[in-house]
């Protein structure tokens, strides 16, 4: 149990802190909405959810309302450690006993990290039904989208998901303008940033501080295997998490087949079920170590069970792990930014075997199909990759066609289909 002293301790230490300096990220999460619901911020360690955190409390301030309006507890704090939901009672309680004027005024809560408290989601529906606060909820895990937390908050829940720098972010930092009107300098500038980008990642430390790369990539790395999985998921063989991890890293942007990792660990004389191969590979998504594509069919059924296409949430982890090759790194950073941009996401084959690399959906109906290559100056490659558009644009009923480079602009007619072209760096920054 939480005491109320160590309440108003930790109420007061942030109140007299005060919001710490922040890089202003590309993120669109509202302050408060006219709603009585959670906004939950989701998404992987250390990819900067409690600084968007404090870039909202921010935005509360500024809109005029006092800093004691706000009260942000991060719940991996060692001395709230083993917290309940019945101790967040305790804590409102210490909050209003702090400022009684506060009971009449609206109030901003942030909980951060909340997973590490249990039966915490009683708490929060107590809350928004009883009290004029807006309630910011986050996780590293993404079981705060799952079913079960769902339904225990009855749908009271708008979430947003939280990845690493976006490239508009890596710019910022970098301190240069993103406007529609670019000097050659300019372009030349932010292109060259772009390289950079791809190889270091948007971890936001990595960043900062692109010297430390090795060490903090590797830290966040063990940190998410032995915190976030072998802790939470109670993993007991890590050397198959370990392997599997690196299976996944060599394979990506490519089909990953379970059954043939299953019969590689068996060949090499391993124990191990097909099953724990599957909850690993699903504890690496749900924490979002990794993204799962899957094949797009208009078949829902077909689509689940389809083998799906494994991305990093970060070049950073690839580079670091001997990944070099450019059209992987431009193709992980595009679906990266796909997430980023809340778009329904698949891959597709044709009947022939051509395959797209990304089908995207709008209102479950395809919208746009996306081919990612470094280069189209060889003849073979611009034909591999429109002929695939052309035969997914024809089986799919969708005209909406786009192949990204590293350079080409412009648009072409082809077989009565006109197919876009546009720069990477131009396609990072277009939202």
């Amino acid at each position: 149990m939480v005491k109320k002293e160590r309440w108003i301790e930790i109420i007061k230490d942030f109140h007299e802190r005060g919001i710490p300096e922040l890089i202003e990220r590309s993120i669109n999460i509202p302050y408060e909405i006219p709603l009585k619901r959670v906004i939950s911020i989701i998404g992987p360690r250390r990819a900067g959810k409690t600084y968007s955190m404090f870039q909202l409390a921010g935005k509360v301030i500024k809109s005029g309302a006092d800093i004691t309006r706000i009260v942000y507890v991060n719940f991996e704090r060692a001395e709230i450690q083993g917290c309940r939901g019945k101790d967040l009672l305790s804590m409102m309680e210490a909050f209003y006993e702090l400022y009684p004027q506060n009971r009449d005024k609206k109030t901003w809560l942030f909980l951060d990290e909340i997973q590490n408290v249990e039966e915490w989601e009683g708490f929060v529906r107590t809350v928004i039904d009883t009290e004029n606060i807006q309630i910011f909820i986050s996780g590293s895990s993404s079981r705060l989208l799952s079913r079960e937390i769902a339904t225990s908050m009855r749908g009271r829940t708008i979430t947003y998901t939280v990845l690493p720098f976006s490239f508009v972010d890596h710019l910022t930092v970098s301190g240069l303008e993103t406007g529609k009107h670019l000097s050659s300098s300019e372009r030349s500038k932010i292109i060259h940033e772009l390289g950079v980008y791809m190889q270091n990642g948007g971890y936001p430390e990595v960043v900062l501080y692109p010297e430390g790369k090795k060490n903090i990539l590797l830290d966040i790395i063990d940190t998410t295997i032995y915190r976030d999985i072998v802790e939470r998921y109670k993993i007991r063989n890590t050397k198959l998490l370990k392997m599997l991890i690196k299976s996944l890293i060599s394979s990506e942007a490519r089909e990953f087949s379970a059954h043939k990792f299953y019969n590689f660990i068996k060949s090499m004389g391993m124990k191990a079920s097909k099953n724990a191969i599957y909850d690993y590979e699903n504890a690496l998504a749900e924490v979002f170590f990794i993204f799962l594509i899957r094949r797009y069919s208009p078949s829902l059924k077909q689509t689940e069970q389809s083998l799906p296409k494994m991305y990093l949430v970060d070049n950073g982890i690839l580079t670091e792990n001997g990944v070099n090759d450019t059209g992987r790194l431009m193709e992980n950073l595009v679906l990266n930014e796909i997430i980023r941009r809340g778009e329904e996401v698949h891959y597709y084959k044709s009947s022939d075997g051509k395959e797209v690399d990304f089908v995207i959906l709008e209102k479950k109906q395809v919208a746009k199909l996306i081919q990612v290559s470094f280069s189209l100056e060889q003849m073979d490659t611009k034909e591999r990759e429109v002929t695939a558009l052309l035969k997914a644009s024809k089986e799919l009923g969708c005209n909406n066609l786009l192949i990204i480079t590293s350079s080409k602009e412009g648009s072409e007619i082809i077989k009565s289909k006109k197919i876009n072209y546009v720069p990477l760096w131009k396609w990072m920054l277009a939202n």
